[in-house]
């Protein structure tokens, strides 16, 4: 993920886009990797040693992932028809800047490849979108919040939380559940919060005005509770765990439960 942030950054893509490629690399692995592993064993590995099947697929797939998370930012990039787009003469020379020769051959067919694998279906929920949309409405409602300060500490924050995601929803279980251990019912129904780009969406914005705007931190969880109907408890939660992870966890930072 860290690694689509960096490409992003570099070749100056929307940031849009770099969330768009996790979403199509996390989808298209998950695809990808059963059906590596329920075919029939590979060359090279043993079918009566255990493990021996998987460890030849993850080595087969190892040197070909940092194509294919290029193929997802390069499929990504092109969804939007104001940003820049990476053309393949651009892909070639920065793969090759960074150790991997590839032709313009081999970089269609790993594009394809992904595509496939996504079946075709490029239109999925990106977080930044949410939380540009919030802001907008939050800055309609409230005129007196400056949102356009907000922005840009939102994509940060936005950032590390995608970076950190399974530490905070991990952190953010446990608060929830008042439990240290949360059972397996627990982490199972517990999957649609983490699937949750509202909830995201919200909690990012809540961390970033008690960052810049702790005067006016419950004043804008409320009206975020009031547009999307999620609890200032929820928010509250989303915003302790998230700062928590933010400046270490021997600090103490506690927003006010409203």
């Amino acid at each position: 993920m860290e690694y689509i942030f960096l490409i992003t950054q570099d070749l100056g893509l929307d940031p849009l886009a770099g969330y768009h490629a996790i979403e199509f690399l996390q989808r298209f692995m998950v695809k990808h990797l059963t059906d590596l592993l329920t075919t029939t064993t590979p060359e090279g590995a043993a079918a009566d040693q255990p493990g021996s099947h998987e460890d030849a697929v993850l080595d087969k797939l190892k040197d070909k992932f940092p194509l294919i998370v290029f193929s997802c930012l390069q499929l990504a990039s092109k969804l939007s028809l104001h940003s820049h787009i990476i053309d393949n003469n651009t892909a070639v020379r920065f793969l090759h800047s960074v150790g991997h020769r590839v032709s313009k051959q081999t970089l269609l067919e790993s594009e394809l490849m992904v595509l496939k694998g996504l079946e075709f279906r490029l239109n999925a929920p990106n977080p930044l979108t949410y939380v540009e949309i919030l802001l907008e409405v939050l800055g309609h409602n409230e005129p007196s919040i400056p949102v356009e300060h907000l922005h840009q500490l939102c994509r940060h924050v936005l950032q590390f939380v995608s970076l950190q995601r399974a530490a905070i929803y991990d952190s953010l279980l446990v608060t929830t559940t008042r439990c240290v251990s949360p059972s397996t019912e627990h982490r199972e129904r517990f999957v649609t919060v983490t699937e949750d780009c509202m909830l995201l969406g919200v909690g990012v914005i809540a961390v970033a005005t008690f960052i810049l705007y702790v005067r006016n931190w419950e004043q804008v969880v409320g009206e975020l509770s009031h547009i999307t109907g999620i609890s200032r408890r929820s928010i509250n939660d989303f915003t302790h765990v998230t700062l928590t992870h933010i400046v270490g966890t021997n600090s103490s930072v506690t927003p006010t439960r409203v």
